[in-house]
């Protein structure tokens, strides 16, 4: 069940990281995080969990639950990016890790307490891993919808100029139609040259 149990046995300020984004052939990883003030039940008409759980349209009307909340101040989030350029250099595990802490950065928290969707650290003083923490956490649940609608909007704006690639559907994951446009026209500026089956398309 997703409700903030974990948080309520954290003493002091708890921010829910999640990213969207590592499985991707093109684009940047979205990393969010999320700090509720206060834990009181959330007053949403759609149950919050994983944003891989919700269709695209209750994405879209929890995002705007959630702006809400930002504008009542019981909720405040950011966003971080890691670009393409990054994931080539450094890895997609190190992109995310590096996106998740530019998010951090965003925060005015001296030491806060972090529950991480996943199994890696990010080496801060009080952190904590949780795999299928965003179906446990609603505040990595909230992170991992905020983020997933901010990369989708970001792909569909991409789409609107690299239209053959058909981001606005697939989000840049590897799709059948994706591959053939890129084996046909090539890659872009947004693919990442360090996944395959770009990697070996490109020795060809």
């Amino acid at each position: 069940m997703t409700d903030f149990s974990i948080e309520k046995s954290i003493d002091g300020p708890v921010i829910g990281l999640d990213e969207v984004g590592r499985g991707p052939l093109a684009g940047p990883v979205v990393s969010c995080g999320c700090y509720y003030s206060n834990y009181d039940d959330l007053d949403s008409e759609i149950p919050i969990t994983d944003s891989k759980k919700h269709t695209a349209k209750q994405r879209e009307k929890l995002f705007i639950f959630f702006k809400k909340l930002q504008k009542e101040r019981k909720l405040q989030y950011y966003l971080g990016y890691a670009s393409v350029e990054e994931i080539d250099r450094i890895n997609i595990l190190e992109a995310t890790k590096l996106s998740m802490k530019r998010v951090i950065n965003k925060f005015n928290f001296e030491n806060p307490h972090l529950i991480i969707d996943g199994n890696f650290s990010l080496h801060y003083q009080n952190e904590k891993s949780i795999i299928g923490g965003d179906k446990k956490s609603l505040s990595i649940a909230s992170a991992s919808i905020i983020a997933k609608v901010h990369r989708d909007r970001l792909m569909s704006i991409l789409d609107a100029k690299f239209k053959v690639y058909d981001w606005k559907k697939n989000a840049g994951y590897g799709t059948q139609k994706h591959i053939d446009a890129i084996r046909e026209h090539g890659i872009t500026n947004f693919h990442r040259k360090s996944f395959e089956p770009i990697k070996s398309i490109l020795k060809k």
